[in-house]
């Protein structure tokens, strides 16, 4: 009578951990030693509050532009803190809160204002404060992460002036840029401590003042080595080499903010390739918002989704 065949040999629970653990000491050579590259996330597209306001008569309530946000299909809310009229109570944070989760929102982020740019040691204390303050109430809000400003020497009559002469305004006098981003600095690590215990990454935006270029806002961020600070960038507010700016401080990018401009805009008007942006911000692994700032002086109601139709094209 032929014996039977042979069947697979089964392996002992001692064999399996035997073999997995001498697999995982072979050494890693070639491509198996790098790292697999993060996928990139799909972009998710906010609007700041701003858009539906621009300082133009009245404000308009941030609870009806969350609606607004929620209604034409964006996924996030920025919120311009000046937008709330000082009505920043708890009660009214949380039911912000509460009201943009209940629409499948995230409160994506939280445009503060603040000026370090002055001799004054008092002045600036003063804005220190007031940024101190503008963190806890991003904290309490669950916004992770706060624009912030430089501030500007002032020199300007008015905003009207400042734009005029494309930003740029004259020091004051008996005092000099180098000053300026000293007291920017020193300002910008007090305020650090409590943006790392209430989790908030500050974004400094290039926003006039020193803050007007690329190189300004990098020698600030780059002296301060935190991570967190880091960069808003504001695709409207480099009036010359557009893209070449926005390279350099994309990587250190913790939020975008979108211009459109559809109408012209009040002080200028940008032909801004978002094509081209978003190939800068996919060279740099970008994985934040981007939040759309409508500047244009057509109504909000017909260019803030018409934006949204054209930021998703050019991003797709």
């Amino acid at each position: 009578m032929p014996l039977p065949t042979a069947g697979p040999a089964r392996l002992s629970r001692r064999d399996l951990l035997a073999a997995a653990a001498a697999t995982a000491a072979l050494p890693l050579t070639g491509s198996a030693a790098e790292p697999a590259p993060r996928p990139l996330r799909p972009v998710r597209f906010g609007v700041s509050t701003y858009s539906f306001w621009q300082f133009r008569a009245e404000p308009a309530p941030i609870e009806r532009c969350i609606d607004e946000a929620a209604r034409m299909g964006f996924d996030g809310v920025e919120i311009l803190q000046v937008q709330m009229m000082g009505e920043e109570s708890n009660g009214r944070l949380q039911k912000l809160k509460r009201q943009a989760h209940s629409l499948g929102l995230a409160l994506c982020g939280f445009s503060t204002h603040q000026g370090f740019v002055s001799p004054d040691p008092a002045v600036r204390q003063e804005n220190i404060d007031k940024t101190l303050h503008s963190i806890d109430l991003a904290s309490r809000l669950g916004i992770p992460t706060m624009r912030v400003n430089t501030g500007r020497w002032g020199t300007s009559k008015n905003f009207d002036e400042l734009m005029a002469n494309r930003g740029i305004e004259p020091r004051l006098p008996g005092h000099t840029d180098e000053e300026g981003f000293g007291w920017v600095i020193e300002s910008l690590e007090k305020c650090l401590p409590r943006a790392e215990e209430c989790g908030v990454v500050l974004g400094l935006e290039n926003h006039w003042g020193l803050g007007r270029t690329a190189a300004g806002v990098m020698r600030i961020v780059n002296a301060i080595d935190s991570p967190w600070l880091k960069t808003t960038l504001d695709t409207g507010n480099f009036l010359d080499d557009m893209y070449p700016q926005m390279e350099q401080i994309a990587p250190d990018a913790c939020l975008v903010q979108a211009k459109t401009y559809y109408g012209g805009g009040k002080w200028y008007t940008l032909e801004i390739d978002y094509s081209r942006v978003a190939e800068i911000l996919r060279e740099v692994g970008y994985q934040g918002w981007v939040s759309l700032e409508f500047e244009g002086k057509d109504d909000p109601a017909e260019a803030v989704p018409k934006s949204l139709a054209m930021l998703k094209e050019a991003f797709a």
